[in-house]
């Protein structure tokens, strides 16, 4: 015999009798090793559902669009990692938002209480003021005075209440109940008006003023009707303007205020558009919708500039950085993802803990806050709220 063919005799002995052992401990052991090939498998499972998938690249841009032909410096978002506040709830923290003045994060959504933080100080649980009293039931939806670092609202669908605060004192300035439930609030440019959704898609106004033979200026309901449905509404950068859009409905709606007369409804989605972000700069008005798109509107013609199809799952919120520059894109999935505004190429994705509601950037920093709740995983831990900061400068 060779020693070639001796080689291989052994080699095949050597592997015959390695699998006879592990026969012979598979037999001996049989529970113990079905429990680690099913651990091991749940847990392959779970690294696979918490995947994220990369960014699809896109064909380059026209050059002179780039931030390099004009002149600018591209932030290196790559280099930044999420910063994560788990708090224990049953429940999820449903939306979050600056002040005008950057240097405070509102949460609301896991109870009845409105929690403000100072991130520069701490983003601590025990960092952030308490701000309770002003509702019954849980509150989900925050929004600040455009005019005013102190000054806020806050609304419920559970209690019917749009509640009003200063947080240079703890109790509440005014609280309105409502026959309806409210679901999303937006300011006037000049503080001095609010427009509010309803959970059956109707669009209602309070302004800011004296009522009657009240001397004292408070906030109260406009007398219009609630005939114009919306599911999401916000103010123009001047005042004298509404963007609407409605969950079934293909396009954006745009009236003028305080008229109501409309102006603009251009296509936009299938199958619905449910989000929507003005450019700080006036020059586009990006949307999102079910189809995963979100486009690019040039406002001075309302045609769709671009069309920005990175995502894959619905779009669930939108905002663009303080200089519209970029875009952050909350949707179903667990990822923000960032895109330019010029050119809607995608940046980068950032990985989330879990799919967030919503998105806001910084007023004046490459910032932005999201939030959301943790999946319930088989033999994981409980679900968690989170609240998550991602960028550089505090």
């Amino acid at each position: 015999m060779s020693s070639h063919s001796a080689t291989r005799l052994v080699s095949i002995v050597v592997v015959y009798y390695r699998l006879l052992i592990l026969i012979v401990t598979n037999n001996e052991k049989p529970c113990l090793n079905s429990i680690s090939v099913t651990s091991m498998s749940s847990q392959i499972n779970s690294k696979e559902e918490e995947e994220v998938a990369p960014l699809q690249r896109p064909p380059s841009p026209p050059l002179h669009t780039t931030f390099a032909a004009r002149g600018l410096h591209a932030q290196n978002f790559p280099a930044h990692k999420p910063r994560d506040l788990r708090i224990p709830s049953p429940q999820a923290i449903t939306h979050v938002a600056w002040s005008c003045d950057g240097k405070r994060l509102a949460g609301v959504g896991i109870d009845k209480i409105t929690r403000i933080w100072t991130p520069e100080i701490s983003m601590e649980s025990r960092a952030a003021t308490h701000f309770s009293g002003g509702h019954s039931d849980d509150v989900d939806y925050i929004s600040w005075n455009p005019t005013h670092p102190e000054l806020f609202c806050t609304s419920s669908q559970k209690d019917r209440r749009i509640v009003f605060w200063d947080a240079r004192q703890s109790r509440h300035t005014q609280q309105i109940v409502l026959k309806i439930s409210p679901v999303q609030t937006n300011y006037s440019p000049d503080g001095r008006a609010l427009i509010f959704t309803s959970a059956g898609h109707q669009l209602f106004f309070l302004t800011y003023g004296r009522d009657g033979d009240v001397a004292k200026e408070q906030w109260h309901l406009s007398d219009k009707d609630g005939s114009i449905v919306a599911s999401t509404a916000m103010f123009n950068h001047v005042g004298d303007g509404i963007i609407l859009t409605h969950h079934s409905e293909h396009s954006v709606r745009v009236m003028d205020y305080p008229t109501l007369t409309l102006r603009e409804s251009p296509a936009a989605h299938v199958g619905g558009c449910v989000a929507v972000a003005l450019d700080p700069r006036g020059r586009y008005l990006a949307s999102g919708g079910y189809d995963s798109i979100v486009n690019m509107f040039d406002l001075s013609e309302w045609i769709c500039a671009r069309t920005i199809s990175t995502c894959e799952n619905a779009i669930n919120a939108l905002s663009f950085s303080y200089d519209g520059e970029y875009l952050a894109i909350a949707n179903t999935g667990p990822y923000i993802d960032i895109c330019a505004t010029e050119t809607g190429a995608p940046l980068h994705r950032v990985p989330a803990l879990a799919p967030s509601p919503t998105v806001t950037w910084h007023p004046s920093k490459y910032v932005f806050a999201y939030c959301g709740q943790t999946k319930l995983r088989e033999g994981g831990p409980p679900p968690v709220a989170v609240i998550s900061l991602f960028g550089g400068g505090i």
